[in-house]
């Protein structure tokens, strides 16, 4: 793996811990430690990684819970939170260390349409406010909402079978198997203009 011309996996070890600094990870289950407040799991990394005193740390984890709407849950433990919540909270602890790339592992799996559509426009707040997000997902309604530059990987061939706008690939693509997944086996559609979404840069 290669970013910023570095070799991660040919790196000394402290400049592999320099690099993955420069990355904030949502994990698919969110991985909140069930044990710590949501103020405790988002100043993990901080005390770790940093050399800020508990009053920085302490200002800084109230500002990221309030980035991801949930300003006044620091106290709260992940078991007395909803799903998307948590999901929140589990970005809130990916931006602790202001990563110069996110990334997200089906970031809606497990929610109701309802509180994925709202995790969706967060991802989307935050690319605009922040940068670049990178976002794995087999969802289609987070695809064409979220997604600027998507690449498909084929399981079977392990290469990439089609790149770039998710909506410009569904009107153009000749490959079959990615017709099939952006629209489910339904074929292509007449019209399919993805009404509403808006195209940014920075998400997968």
């Amino acid at each position: 793996m290669l970013y910023d011309e570095i070799s991660f996996w040919e790196a000394e070890p402290r400049q592999q811990e320099r690099v993955k600094r420069r990355f904030g990870v949502l994990f698919q289950s969110g991985a909140l430690w069930s044990s710590m407040t949501l103020a405790e799991n988002i100043a993990l990394p901080l005390e770790q990684y940093t050399q800020l005193n508990p009053g920085q740390i302490r200002d800084l984890v109230s500002f990221k819970l309030a980035l991801v709407g949930l300003g006044g849950f620091e106290e709260f433990y992940p078991a007395q939170l909803s799903g998307g919540m948590a999901k929140r909270a589990g970005i809130a602890r990916a931006m602790a260390l202001d990563p110069d790339l996110l990334f997200f592992d089906e970031p809606s799996a497990g929610l109701d349409p309802v509180s994925a559509q709202v995790l969706d426009d967060l991802i989307i707040d935050l690319r605009e406010c922040l940068g670049t997000t990178v976002v794995v997902t087999h969802e289609l309604a987070s695809i064409f909402a979220i997604g600027t530059n998507s690449i498909f990987l084929d399981p079977e061939e392990q290469t990439s079978t089609a790149s770039g706008d998710p909506k410009r690939i569904l009107r153009e693509s000749q490959n079959q198997k990615v017709i099939d997944f952006l629209t489910r086996g339904e074929g292509r559609p007449g019209q399919h203009d993805a009404a509403g979404v808006t195209s940014e840069r920075g998400a997968w």
